[in-house]
């Protein structure tokens, strides 16, 4: 960082330094030296706010005396948005691909600073305010993020929606699937190290972006560190991007396929406990509950919530591993001990050894039947029999199937 002086516009080196736009299959060079800070706003027709925006970002940095620069990352606008900012001094990326994330991902390559602070161009947060987040920065914190819900929320400035049901019930999740140390998931205000962010791979496009570089740094382990910001009104006429119903389950759905702990493993293991509970319970015969007689026909249903449960857990582990190999979550010693001491051959043992069971209880059934010369039968009985066996046979196959699967998912490993 070079030599400048409280009240002095720093402007970064490099291509386009001091604005003018520059489309981003262009901007390719690594963060200049000289460069500390990018403020980057993504942009798609926000004409009526970001002129304000700019000159707040700009007079943060003539104020702090910090080196940076001002990037708007525009997603296509048409309302002359390109224009306002290069008019104000910013420097302008072209991202042509569609979507908050798309435009974000486009903004941090073309980004010269070696920190990026990101936030939205319709004059919600206040960036003339930024002191806190660039000195976690300086600190050493990779991440850092926004906390609205600590630094206030002005009225009509969230609906009450989003700030009493979508962001608490979000972030919740995000900490209870992570462990995320992150009481605000949703912030679009935040900063972060460029190099750092740039090893997470981020991958989505649309508004989900902001739980994915949440949950990818917790993951990787980064040291992430918050800050209270207020949020604002929007200076916009015209409704928000944001839609609330697609965009929070965006987020939801993000969340669920990144745990496979959370979508498949937990459900699946109460459903296996649960089939496997009420089948020994319903074996020896009828049971009375509350009135009600529960027979063979609640064995069945034990016997496919076995099923299923099972079948979830597989699906936990495969997407698990996948995701390993795939770059897409991080190794995880519990899973390489699984499979070293699961090896293909014990896998088809077990299930060989369970369709065994299964075609043994087959058996045991055929014979009842012989013994009644094979008259019609008391189906209390006779599928108290049938049902355990059919499961195990199942089961089986399934675990014989499942062992070649995750085979197959380490092929490349190997």
């Amino acid at each position: 960082m070079r030599g400048v002086t409280k009240g002095e516009a720093a402007i970064c080196d490099g291509p386009g330094g001091g604005g003018g736009g520059v489309p981003m299959s262009i901007v390719k060079t690594r963060p200049a030296p000289a460069c500390e800070l990018t403020i980057l706003m993504p942009c798609l027709n926000e004409a009526e706010t970001l002129a304000v925006c700019i000159d707040k970002a700009k007079g943060y940095l003539a104020r702090a005396g910090v080196s940076g620069e001002v990037l708007i990352a525009d997603n296509g606008s048409t309302d002359g948005s390109q224009a306002i900012a290069e008019a104000h001094g910013a420097r302008v990326t072209a991202v042509p691909a569609r979507g908050y994330g798309a435009a974000l991902k486009g903004g941090i390559e073309a980004a010269q600073g070696r920190f990026v602070i990101m936030g939205d161009a319709d004059d919600s947060y206040d960036f003339s305010a930024l002191d806190g987040i660039v000195e976690k920065l300086r600190a050493g914190h990779p991440l850092v993020m926004g906390n609205r819900f600590k630094g206030g929320i002005k009225p009509g400035a969230m609906p009450a929606l989003h700030r009493y049901l979508g962001n608490p019930v979000l972030t919740g999740i995000g900490r209870l699937f992570f462990r995320a140390p992150v009481g605000d998931f949703h912030c679009g205000l935040r900063g972060f190290d460029r190099a750092a962010v740039l090893e997470l791979k981020l991958a989505t496009t649309g508004m989900e972006f902001a739980s994915e570089m949440v949950v990818k740094a917790t993951l990787k382990g980064l040291d992430i560190a918050e800050v209270p910001v207020t949020l604002s009104p929007d200076g916009r006429s015209r409704p928000p991007h944001l839609r609330s119903w697609r965009d929070g389950w965006r987020h939801l759905r993000f969340l669920l396929l990144f745990s496979p702990r959370w979508l498949f493993l937990y459900p699946g293991l109460a459903l296996m406990a649960l089939g496997l509970g009420a089948m020994l319970w319903l074996l020896p015969g009828p049971r009375q509950v509350l009135g009600v007689t529960l027979d063979v026909h609640t064995l069945a249903y034990g016997a496919a919530a076995l099923v299923s449960g099972f079948q979830a857990v597989a699906f936990a582990v495969f997407t698990k591993v996948y995701a390993i190999e795939a770059g897409l979550l991080p190794e995880d010693v519990r899973i390489e001990r699984m499979r070293a001491r699961f090896p293909l051959e014990l896998g088809l043992i077990l299930g060989g050894l369970l369709l065994l069971a299964g075609l043994g209880g087959s058996l045991a059934a055929v014979l009842v039947w012989e013994q009644s010369s094979f008259s019609d039968l008391d189906p209390s009985t006779v599928m108290r029999i049938v049902l355990p066996a059919a499961t195990a046979f199942i089961l089986g196959w399934q675990l014989i199937f499942a062992s070649f699967f995750l085979s197959v998912l380490g092929l490349d490993r190997a």
